[in-house]
């Protein structure tokens, strides 16, 4: 079985957005620990069904990012559920996890459940927007969140998305120093190697995302913060 843990580098595909079967090769043989699947808008069966099928053909783990009941499906190895801690609309707290659950619960296998305490952090975002996030944080809700999510929630990933937007590195630093089980994700930005690279001096898990789609080749070379000493 796959250990998340142990993951440094993940490739985020968006289902709604088409990838060729070119690049999708070179991204699944080029070393990065994982690929998940998931997006903010125009998630449906029919796109996510189609993208993980592409992908299965390739020996990596693949994981489902969770962000409507629709769009969930057996087949991965897998589940992330995110739950927008700063979220005004407690629908993406916990409203959609509890339809799932009514919906799935007594088939759901729990070893395969990654639950994600997240931080939107993008205004301009539209996972912010969609979810209503109150993106005007300081480090000292940056370090309360994570007291949250590690020592009260104690869920195995918070999730820093800047959706867009790279962050910023001392909001990344806070969150790094306040997390002694829980493990550091973030995503926003990483559009090289060298942003990549001070990401991954503070977070356990870079997410690349939006770079796939607009220049392969610089999506690729993130991968190589993996030989990074932790």
């Amino acid at each position: 079985m796959y250990n998340v843990k142990e993951w440094k580098h993940i490739f985020k595909l968006d289902p709604a957005k088409s990838i060729s079967d070119e690049d999708l090769e070179q991204l699944c043989m080029s070393n990065t620990d994982a690929i998940i699947i998931g997006g903010t808008d125009n998630v449906t069966e029919d796109n996510v069904i189609q993208l993980m099928s592409r992908v299965r053909r390739y020996p990596l783990p693949l994981a489902l990012e969770i962000s409507n009941v629709e769009s969930v499906m057996p087949g991965f190895d897998f589940y992330f559920v995110p739950t927008v801690l700063n979220s005004q609309d407690v629908t993406y707290h916990n409203g959609i996890l509890l339809d799932a659950l009514k919906q799935f619960g007594h088939v759901i296998d729990f070893e395969e459940v990654v639950f994600e305490g997240y931080v939107v952090l993008n205004p301009d975002s539209k996972v912010a927007q969609k979810t209503q996030a109150k993106t005007d944080l300081t480090v000292d809700d940056i370090e309360a969140y994570a007291q949250m999510i590690n020592e009260m929630y104690k869920l195995p990933v918070m999730y820093l998305e800047y959706s867009g937007q790279y962050g910023d590195i001392d909001m990344v630093k806070a969150a790094a120093n306040m997390l002694t089980e829980t493990q550091l994700f973030y995503g926003g930005g990483i559009d090289s190697y060298e942003s990549a690279r001070t990401m991954a001096e503070f977070a356990d898990t870079i997410i690349v995302g939006d770079v796939i789609y607009q220049d392969i080749k610089k999506a690729l070379k993130t991968v190589k913060i993996k030989e990074l000493p932790k």
